[in-house]
């Protein structure tokens, strides 16, 4: 496994539209693996492999929630107080080649981020559920109705394998102020 680096807009990599998976071999493993290793790394809840700069139709996701059994782990802020949190449960997720087959009429209203415009959030709407299909590492064919969180999640990220962003889906004046905002934390760091 290896962290791969995660491309940032403006590169136009991030507008080509992936290709299918057609082989679900070892190479498709590693990929996976390292997409992981880099999401969790970067810390981020999905990844599409065009942000690591390989053009297939692939995701993986995973919303990490804290988990409600586990005993509350001491951590320290920057200004050394001490808070307590729950450990998260990881529920790692790889979807090859989905695809989106009924989503809602209803819709939902999120602030979304993205790994390849880091540090910019934004309200998205999307529809508020719908029903996935997609293909496991072994090719095998999976339906899942999702809704919630996950349903926001795998509709941002199969944006991506249409080379989409979600501030692509913003007004043309929110989107210009998002970008010179990034370029100004581009241009502090």
């Amino acid at each position: 496994m290896a962290i791969r680096t995660i491309i940032e807009t403006p590169d136009p990599v991030l507008k080509t539209v992936s290709s299918p998976v057609e082989s679900f071999d070892d190479e498709l493993k590693t990929l996976v693996a390292d997409m992981f290793e880099t999401m969790y790394d970067a810390p981020g809840i999905g990844l599409a492999a065009i942000q690591v700069g390989v053009p297939l139709r692939v995701l993986v996701i995973d919303l990490q929630e804290e988990d409600e059994d586990a005993e509350p782990e001491e951590c320290h802020s920057h200004g050394g107080e001490t808070h307590y949190h729950r450990p998260v449960k990881r529920m790692p997720r790889v979807f090859v080649n989905p695809e989106i087959l009924d989503p809602s009429e209803d819709t939902s209203i999120y602030n979304e981020g993205c790994l390849s415009v880091p540090e910019i959030y934004a309200e998205v709407e999307r529809p508020a559920a719908c029903r996935v299909r997609w293909q496991d590492l072994e090719g095998k064919v999976h339906e899942e109705a999702m809704e919630g969180m996950m349903a926001t999640c795998i509709q941002h990220e199969m944006d991506h394998l249409e080379g989409v962003l979600f501030i692509d889906h913003l007004s043309r004046l929110k989107r210009q102020m998002a970008l010179k905002k990034l370029e100004k934390l581009r241009k502090a760091a």
